[in-house]
C-alpha cells in the first residue's frame, strides 16, 4: 500500500479546500458528459477516504488496475487546472504566463499583430512587477514574431528589443548567481549549522568571496537586492555574525515595506524575511524591537490585503509561534508561555503535510525548552525524546546534538540516575559520531560523569568550577552557539543561588533590555 504522504494525487485531494472542492466539481460538470466521468468518482472516492487504499480504489469498480496509473494522472491535471482557473490563484505571475499563453496561440495561427498587442501589455506589467523572467520570454517571443510581421518602423524596433533582452539578460544572470549563492549557503547551514573553527570560518569565507558577483547597488532591482540581502544573511548565521545577520534581515524586510506591492506578491519572502529578522533580534537580545517587529508583523498578515492560502497559513502559524516562543525565553517567562503548547500542537497535526520535519523538531525542541524552564523536567524529556528518537530526519545535526546535551540535563534536574547514565554515554556516543564534540559539551558532559563520585556538600563547589569554566565560551567565536540553544549559564547560576531559572533569566533580560 502506499503511503498518504507519498501519493501525490491522494495529498493534493486532501490539500483542496471546501470550496476548491466546489470549484472543481462544477468545472468538471460544465459539460454533461463529465459528470459519470471515472476521473469524477475517483477524485470523490479519494475527498472521503482517510488514507490512500489503492484495494479499497480496485474494489469500487470504477477503474480496472492497469488503467489506475492512467487514470490518477488524469485527474491530476484536471485539478490542477480547475485551481488555475480559481481568482484565489491568480496572482500577477499567472496572469502575464496567461497572456504569454494567448500571445503564442495567436501567433501559431499566424496573427501576428494581435499577438503583438498582448505581448506588449504582459511586457510592461510583468518588468513594473520585477518579473524579469518571464519578461525575458515575452522579448525573446516577440524578436521571433517581428522577423515574420514586417512592418516599417522594424529597424528601430529591432534596436529597442536587442537592448531589452540584453538587459534583462543582465539582471536575470546576476539575479541566479545571487540566488545560487544564497541556495548553497542556506544547504550548509542546513546540514552542518554554523562554522565550528577558524578553518570552517576560512573555507565559507572563501566560498562566499569567490561566488559573490560584482555588483552596482543602484543598478539592482528588487528581485536582486532580495538574493543579495539573502546570500549576506546566510553567510552571516554561519559566521555566527549575529549583528551583520540582522543588519541584511532588516534590510530585507525593509525592502519589502519601501516596496509594498510586493508583500501580496511575495508574501512567503515577506514572512521569511520577517522570521530570519525576529531570529537575529532573538540572538542578539533585542527585547523591545523583537516584540515591536512581532506585532507588526501579526499586524500586516491579519489585514485583509495580505494573500490567503493554505501554504501561506502553515508559514504564518510556524514563523509566529516559533517566535513567540522565542519571546518567552528573551524574557524568562516560561510560565507565561504554556499557553502556546496546545496552539503548537493542533498547530502541528493541522499543518503537518506542509510544514517539513526539520521545522517540527524545531518547535518540539522550544517546547521542550519551555518546561525546562519553569523546572518541569519530564515533560521536557518526553518532547525531546520525538527528536532524539527520529532516525529518519536529515536535519540540522547542531539541533539534535543539542537536544541530546538537554536530554542529560534534564535527566540529571529530574533525579532519573539509571537513565543518566544510559543517556551519558548514548550522547558520548553520538556526538563523537557527529564529530561536534566541542568545549562546552565536553565540559558539560564531564561534570555529570562525574556528580556519582561527588559528595553532597561538594556539589557547590563543583557548579563553581562549571561556570567558572564555562563563561570563558560565553562570548568565543565558535563555541558560543551552545548557548543558543540552552542557557546553560543561567542555569548554573540558578544552583548556585538556589533560584528558579526563569527568575535569573528574567533579571538578565532586564537588564539588557533596550
Amino acid at each position: 500500500m502506499t503511503n498518504a504522504h507519498r501519493d501525490a494525487l491522494f495529498v493534493l485531494v486532501k490539500s483542496l479546500s471546501k470550496s476548491e472542492k466546489r470549484q472543481f466539481k462544477l468545472y468538471v460538470g460544465r459539460l454533461g458528459v463529465n459528470t459519470d466521468a471515472k476521473f469524477l468518482a475517483l477524485f470523490n472516492l479519494l475527498d472521503r477516504l482517510k488514507k490512500y487504499d489503492e484495494k479499497a480504489i480496485l474494489e469500487s469498480g470504477i477503474v480496472k488496475k492497469a488503467q489506475l496509473s492512467n487514470l490518477k494522472a488524469h485527474l491530476y491535471k484536471q485539478i490542477l487546472v480547475s485551481l488555475r482557473l480559481n481568482p484565489v490563484n491568480q496572482t500577477i505571475r499567472v496572469q502575464i504566463r496567461e497572456q504569454l499563453d494567448f500571445a503564442t496561440i495567436l501567433y501559431q495561427k499566424g496573427l501576428y499583430k494581435q499577438s503583438l498587442k498582448i505581448l506588449d501589455k504582459a511586457k510592461a506589467v510583468a518588468i513594473e512587477n520585477e518579473e524579469k523572467n518571464i519578461a525575458y520570454e515575452i522579448v525573446e517571443l516577440e524578436k521571433i514574431i517581428e522577423t515574420q510581421y514586417i512592418t516599417r518602423s522594424i529597424p528601430d524596433r529591432a534596436d529597442e528589443l536587442a537592448v531589452q533582452a540584453k538587459e534583462l539578460s543582465a539582471h536575470n544572470v546576476i539575479t541566479s548567481k545571487l540566488s545560487n549563492l544564497s541556495l548553497q549557503l542556506y544547504g550548509q547551514m542546513l546540514k552542518v549549522g554554523y562554522v565550528r573553527s577558524d578553518e570552517d570560518y576560512r573555507r565559507v569565507k572563501e566560498y562566499f568571496d569567490k561566488h559573490l558577483p560584482k555588483y552596482q547597488i543602484e543598478n539592482l532591482g528588487f528581485r536582486e537586492k532580495l538574493w543579495l540581502y539573502k546570500a549576506h544573511l546566510w553567510y552571516s548565521f554561519l559566521t555566527q555574525d549575529f549583528l551583520s545577520t540582522y543588519k541584511y534581515a532588516n534590510k530585507w524586510v525593509d525592502l519589502f515595506y519601501e516596496h509594498h506591492e510586493q508583500i501580496a506578491l511575495n508574501p512567503v519572502f515577506f514572512l521569511k524575511g520577517n522570521h530570519y529578522l525576529l531570529e537575529s533580534l532573538f540572538y542578539v537580545k533585542y527585547s523591545s524591537q523583537f516584540r515591536q517587529t512581532l506585532e507588526k508583523l501579526e499586524e500586516v498578515v491579519e489585514s485583509k490585503s495580505f494573500p490567503k492560502n493554505d501554504n501561506i497559513a502553515s508559514l504564518t502559524f510556524l514563523y509566529l509561534n516559533a517566535n513567540k516562543l522565542n519571546l518567552h525565553f528573551l524574557e524568562g517567562t516560561f510560565q507565561q508561555g504554556l499557553y502556546l503548547v496546545k496552539i503548537v500542537e493542533y498547530g502541528i497535526n493541522k499543518h503537518k503535510d506542509r510544514i517539513d520535519a526539520h521545522h517540527i523538531m524545531v518547535l518540539y525542541y522550544k517546547i521542550a525548552c519551555l518546561y525546562f524552564g519553569i523546572g518541569d523536567n519530564k515533560t521536557c524529556i518526553q518532547y525531546l525524546k520525538k527528536i532524539i528518537n527520529n532516525k529518519n530526519l536529515k536535519m540540522r545535526e547542531d539541533l539534535m546534538c543539542f537536544a541530546r546535551v538537554l536530554s542529560l540535563v534534564a535527566h540529571y534536574e529530574a533525579g532519573m540516575d539509571y537513565h543518566l547514565e544510559v543517556q551519558l554515554k548514548s550522547t558520548y556516543k553520538f556526538l563523537l559520531k557527529m564529530n561536534d564534540l566541542h568545549a562546552v559539551q565536553k565540559e558539560m558532559i564531564k561534570f555529570l560523569r562525574n556528580l556519582g563520585n561527588i559528595y553532597p556538600n561538594e556539589l557547590r563547589n563543583e557548579f563553581e568550577k562549571l561556570h567558572t569554566e564555562l563563561k570563558k565560551y560565553e562570548d568565543h567565536p565558535y563555541e558560543k552557539r551552545s548557548f543558543l540553544y540552552l542557557d546553560i549559564i543561567s542555569w548554573l547560576e540558578s544552583h548556585l543561588e538556589n533560584r528558579p531559572v526563569a527568575e535569573i533569566i528574567r533579571e538578565k533580560a532586564l537588564a539588557v533590555r533596550r
